[in-house]
């Protein structure tokens, strides 16, 4: 691969041509190829979903490709970094798929996709990594048994994919909180000194995921789509998974949790256990926010766009550095 080529001058230098690489080539494909894109249909139930439909949608289908291509030419290319690439295409053609079809898939259909790619990438992880677990805040690292393992990366992998298909309805804003994101569990991976090759493999996804921000920012010419949002959710929870950390996913990662996955906790206990909660609240809560502002009674208080992703992003900056700031005291005292 071209990796061994500037690999033996510097290997530093094949990870900044392969983030050069995967740039140039988001750029080229979103800029050049986006006509080739299905268009946006808009969303039932969705604040403002108006706004988006005859958008080009499934973006994500170029990203996606950019970054696993780049990685594949200038990183080392090993059978475990195989298999988590083939997991992470599943994924985004899943997404793909649902973007293109002229009816939207039965949710059902969609999680059993989730479930298989979640279960895939956990027995992969688990076979090639170990189960071993750091916990936060103690430096105490845990083995758990392989099932039980197996069992709460994939619960890990499924809500990543889901809290990230969720906060993706509002221009700029899941590009923008996964790009903090992916730069806080690169920190802890140096800091945790975790794997190199997919701390490579982040370094690329960020610049092509910066590229598509260009496009994405408001007004927005282009979306991810769940091409994207699956994709990028599955990135999310394998980036938790290599710190040997996947505990600090609800730190790192908290702004997707509460924003996409209050309404999937709203969702799922009215249709299987008949219980209500958050009546008064819209989700995920970005639409709230957009709908009735930060003080329901006060219309005038409605959040632009611009205005929340901005701080969206602010917010999940606070958490993110907060979170590494304290882990770097606490292992500093002990």
């Amino acid at each position: 691969m071209i990796h061994l080529v500037f690999s033996s001058v510097n290997p530093l230098l094949a990870v900044g041509i392969g983030v050069l690489f995967s740039v140039l080539l988001s750029y080229i494909l979103l800029s050049k190829f986006k006509k080739l894109l299905p268009t946006d249909r808009g969303r039932e139930y969705v604040s403002q979903a108006s706004e988006s439909i005859g958008k080009p949608t499934g973006s994500g289908l170029f990203f996606v490709l950019s970054i696993l291509f780049s990685a594949i030419l200038f990183l080392p290319l090993t059978i475990a970094s195989t298999f988590m690439y083939a997991i992470i295409l599943a994924a985004m053609l899943f997404g793909y798929g649902d973007d293109r079809a002229h009816k939207p898939w039965h949710e059902y259909i969609k999680g059993l996709l989730d479930l298989f790619v979640s279960l895939s990438a956990a027995l992969v992880f688990s076979f090639y990594f170990g189960t071993e677990v750091y916990i936060p805040f103690t430096g105490l690292t845990v083995t758990f048994p392989f099932f039980l393992f197996v069992l709460l990366a994939t619960l890990l992998v499924w809500a990543s994919i889901n809290v990230t298909n969720c906060t993706d309805g509002v221009d700029g804003l899941a590009s923008s909180l996964s790009v903090i994101s992916l730069l806080a569990f690169l920190a802890l991976s140096f800091f945790l000194e975790t794997d190199g090759i997919w701390n490579s493999f982040t370094a690329i996804t960020i610049g092509s995921l910066l590229v598509y921000l260009w496009f994405n920012t408001h007004p927005s010419t282009l979306l991810m789509g769940d091409a994207g949002s699956r994709g990028i959710g599955v990135i999310l929870a394998l980036s938790a998974l290599y710190t040997k950390n996947p505990i600090s996913f609800l730190f790192i990662c908290l702004v997707f949790i509460v924003d996409g996955g209050a309404g999937i906790i709203k969702i799922s206990l009215k249709r299987f256990l008949k219980i209500s909660i958050l009546k008064n609240i819209r989700t995920p809560i970005h639409d709230h926010l957009r709908e009735s502002g930060s003080s329901g009674s006060d219309p005038s208080k409605k959040w632009k766009n611009q205005t929340l992703t901005i701080r969206f992003s602010l917010i999940h900056v606070l958490i993110c550095s907060l979170y590494l700031f304290l882990e770097a005291v606490i292992s500093g005292l002990r």
